[in-house]
């Protein structure tokens, strides 16, 4: 049934004033008579370890998981866990490597570190392209996603759904990055109880089906009638190859998605950004675990309603169909439908508040990047502190505006959620990373060979997607560069798996922008700025040491078990 009980409005109520009411909270409490723009952006000294942590995990799990990656469970399996567990392990580099240089260099924003390692140029294309793909691809995603997956679980209509989404994250991120912290600290409390309890759920609804009772009988009943979708590695002749290839999850493109997405994006280490390095390490380590976490919570019910549709259980299989195909994002809202009364209203909030979290970060980095590397460097250098915050607080609004307004003409619920978004982020995932990693840690790149990555990590990116289309199809497929996906006209299409794209650009760029910045330094050319970076900056505290190592052990435990 699509629709909420009067008890699952209570249930919901709840939760909105509990975030709503301590967000007020801690705004009148932590606010100061002159706002800064530093401490409205970043919440500089404000956030603990733990906020910090709730805060990465709240802004990062959003529709495209809980509907998305609820999709490819049903669809892959276990496999599409590799992006999340994957991201535990990127997090400790991050922490170890990357927020030590951010910190010792007092960068605030992925532009100003462009434009104090490279040049103005650089650092202005890449703010305006990180505005466009924020508002035009990620806020949008976010947004129309969440309101999809909101009205097909309450009824509501979609844009009623969208205009409130996005009226309670405003709400919120007009309080700046302090109030966004420490109510994600609420969001991922529901996020968390009302995931494990939907995965409860559905585990025990799988038992049930095969007249047993409990999620541990539906989880080994599930093993037992989905054999194949409990594999982290895919191998060759399995459809879903093209989606993950194989050991490129461990060994290829799946670490530069992450690398590029937790450490050099603006939306993710601003969290991290105004506390101190111990602060900023705890934070990362508790959202690290946070993820590990997460596929219990988004994955597994997409298998547990695998099994159910293969089992022809109730209408499952009418339900997961949209427009007489069979549509595997279907999966997370048909399960949500089958929940009791109360425990729906408790679902819904998780749901909720994993896009409005999202939402907010979001609408707080696109007002962080524009008022900071924008209006304050390119159009009024002379405003006040007060002026940059209330301009950071119009941008949110306008921001916000326009995501409702054009989300609907861009076709996003066509597009395979969670996987489309992995895929055409990561047309310019490798130049971007390859242009930060040597500007952490190779004195010698220049600002030429940085733009020739951003610009030419993209024209490589399109070419190697079209690239089977030219080519001796036979050929490619031998090699193992190709790949046959099958098409709904029964034909088939050559492709490049997109992690393997990534990495073949990525080696691509990071040479290229070794050969020019060499040629350059030797015509006399030499970088604009480095970085301050010394040995002692990455050393770890026994603790973080510790949670590190425990992060490890479990990712070979899991991947040995699952392999």
């Amino acid at each position: 049934m699509n629709s909420l009980t009067s008890s699952d409005y209570l249930v919901f109520l709840f939760y909105f004033l509990v975030v709503a009411l301590y967000g007020l909270w801690i705004y009148r409490k932590k606010r100061t008579a002159e706002a800064s723009s530093k401490d409205y952006f970043l919440a500089e000294g404000s956030l603990t370890w733990w906020a910090i942590g709730a805060s990465l995990i709240a802004s990062n799990i959003s529709a495209e998981q809980f509907i998305g990656m609820s999709g490819n469970g049903f669809k892959i399996g276990l496999a599409i866990s590799a992006y999340e567990w994957m991201a535990a392990a990127t997090l400790m580099i991050v922490a170890i490597f990357f927020i030590p240089v951010y910190l010792k260099n007092k960068i605030y924003t992925m532009p100003q570190f462009l434009s104090q390692r490279y040049n103005n140029t650089v650092a202005t294309v890449m703010a305006v392209f990180w505005l466009l793909l924020y508002v035009v691809v990620n806020l949008t995603s976010i947004l129309y996603l969440g309101a999809l997956a909101v009205s097909s679980i309450s009824g509501l209509n979609l844009t009623v759904c969208m205009y409130g989404l996005a009226i309670f994250s405003i709400f919120i991120t007009l309080g700046g990055m302090k109030v966004i912290g420490y109510t994600d600290v609420i969001q991922v409390f529901f996020l968390i109880l009302g995931g494990l309890v939907t995965t409860y759920l559905a585990l025990d609804l799988v038992a049930k089906h095969f007249g047993q009772t409990g999620a541990v009988a539906g989880l080994k009943l599930m093993s037992e009638h989905a054999n194949d979708h409990f594999h982290m590695i895919l191998k060759r002749d399995n459809t879903n190859y093209p989606s993950l290839p194989g050991l490129t999850v461990l060994l290829g493109g799946l670490w530069i998605v992450n690398l590029n997405y937790w450490g050099c994006n603006q939306y993710i280490v601003q969290r991290a950004l105004g506390a101190d390095l111990k602060t900023a390490r705890g934070g990362i380590l508790f959202s690290a675990f946070l993820k590990m976490l997460m596929p219990v919570i988004v994955v597994l019910p997409g298998i547990a309603a695998y099994v159910l549709h293969q089992q022809n259980h109730g209408d499952f299989a009418t339900a997961m169909q949209q427009g007489g195909e069979l549509n595997p994002d279907n999966a997370y809202p048909v399960l949500l439908n089958l929940l009791p009364s109360g425990l729906k209203g408790l679902a819904f909030a998780a749901l909720t508040a994993a896009v409005v979290a999202s939402l907010a970060g979001k609408a707080n980095s696109i007002s962080t990047i524009f008022t900071l590397d924008i209006y304050h460097k390119r159009i009024n250098p002379q405003a006040s502190e007060k002026k940059l915050v209330s301009t950071g607080r119009l941008v949110v609004v306008i921001s916000m505006i326009l995501g409702v307004v054009i989300a609907p003409f861009l076709g996003i619920d066509k597009k395979g959620g969670f996987e489309f978004i992995q895929e055409y982020t990561g047309f310019v995932s490798p130049g971007i990373f390859a242009m930060f990693i040597l500007g952490f840690f190779w004195k010698k790149a220049t600002s030429s060979a940085a733009l020739f990555a951003t610009v030419g990590g993209f024209i490589m990116s399109v070419i190697f997607k079209v690239l089977p289309k030219f080519m001796d199809l036979a050929f490619l497929s031998s090699t193992g560069f190709s790949t046959p996906v099958a098409q709904g006209d029964g034909t088939i299409l050559y492709e490049i798996p997109f992690l393997d794209r990534m990495g073949f650009v990525f080696i691509i760029c990071l040479v290229g922008m070794i050969i020019i910045s060499l040629i350059q330094n030797k015509r006399g050319i030499k970088p604009q700025g480095v970085m301050e970076v010394d040995t002692k900056m990455f050393r770890m505290n026994p603790g973080f040491a510790v949670g590190a190592l425990i992060i490890c052990g479990l990712l070979v435990a899991l991947y040995t078990r699952f392999w």
